[in-house]
């Protein structure tokens, strides 16, 4: 009874009358995500017109973005706010249909390759050594430097499979990987770049610069040229470079909300490259959400 329901529903999308569109919409969104790859199926197999097609896009974008506010409130108000899970949530945002599960036995498949590698008399130097040789060598990721714009290199499943990223998905990456082996790597969130730091584990900072000492860190990481090893006068010149002041937040790692909001901020600059201004406005919508939180918080 419900499918007819719905396909009686689905069948008056294409009606011209805007009333009576609006009525079926409301009627179809509140079936939730759940009703998205109906949706998906309708859109590639239908033979209604254009009217048919680019109604059911804004629905799934519409019903998605719905479902991924909600689900972002959560994640913010948990207390861990895992990494990862938010990095989910925004493919999902644009792969509403895609199995996640698929991304997170990728990342523990080179978890285990990288755990196989350590052992406890390692440097830190040398755990990013071995992290650098598994992900760019063995597993082949690097930066897309011909493509840098895209959104595909902001969604951790095309990074995945193309092996091809942005520096801040390479980062989100590397970061995921290291802290699930207790490594403690983490974002750093620079002006036009993002890059990772090495925190001090044993005190080793309080005999290395003062300003790395008071900031606990060892060194940083540029993931999107193959994990290379950097340190604090690479980061002077950089900001030196874009005639930037050298504020303490352009050092030190940042929040996950920020690593997050940083991520759609990409991904607006990348759909407004494409021209496609409907995941544009939805993705502001998501970020204003994502800003009020963090205000609150």
């Amino acid at each position: 009874m419900i499918t007819n329901q719905i396909d009686a529903l689905i069948s008056l999308i294409e009606d011209p009358d805007e009333i009576i569109f609006a009525q079926v919409k409301s009627e179809i969104k509140n079936y939730g995500s759940d009703i998205i790859p109906k949706l998906e199926k309708e859109w590639e197999t239908s033979s209604f017109g254009p009217l048919f097609r680019d109604r059911i896009e804004k629905l799934i974008q519409s019903i998605q973005l719905d479902s991924t506010s909600v689900k972002m409130k959560e994640w913010e108000a948990s207390e861990d706010k895992d990494l990862l899970e938010a990095a989910l949530l925004i493919n999902e945002f644009q792969y509403p249909s895609y199995n996640t599960d698929l991304i997170r036995k990728e990342i523990s498949r080179i978890r285990q390759d990288v755990w196989l590698e350590l052992n406890d008399n390692l440097t830190s130097f040398e755990k990013v050594r071995i992290m650098n040789h598994i992900l760019f060598n063995v597993h082949g990721f690097s930066g897309n430097k011909s493509n840098y714009t895209s959104p595909n290199n902001s969604f951790l499943s095309d990074v995945i499979n193309s092996k091809k990223g942005s520096p801040l998905s390479l980062a989100i990456l590397y970061q995921v990987l290291a802290n699930s082996l207790d490594i403690p790597i983490y974002g750093v969130n620079l002006p036009n770049h993002f890059v990772l730091c090495y925190m001090d584990e044993h005190g080793i900072a309080s005999m290395l610069d003062e300003t790395v000492a008071e900031n606990g860190i060892l060194f940083y990481i540029n993931p999107f040229s193959d994990g290379t090893i950097i340190d604090k006068n690479e980061i002077d010149e950089f900001l030196f470079h874009l005639n930037l002041p050298q504020k303490v937040k352009f050092y030190k790692p940042c929040e996950t909300t920020d690593t997050i909001s940083r991520l759609i901020n990409n991904l607006i600059f990348g759909f407004q490259e494409k021209g496609d201004e409907n995941k544009v406005e939805s993705l502001r919508e998501l970020q204003n959400i994502f800003v009020k939180l963090k205000t609150k918080s």
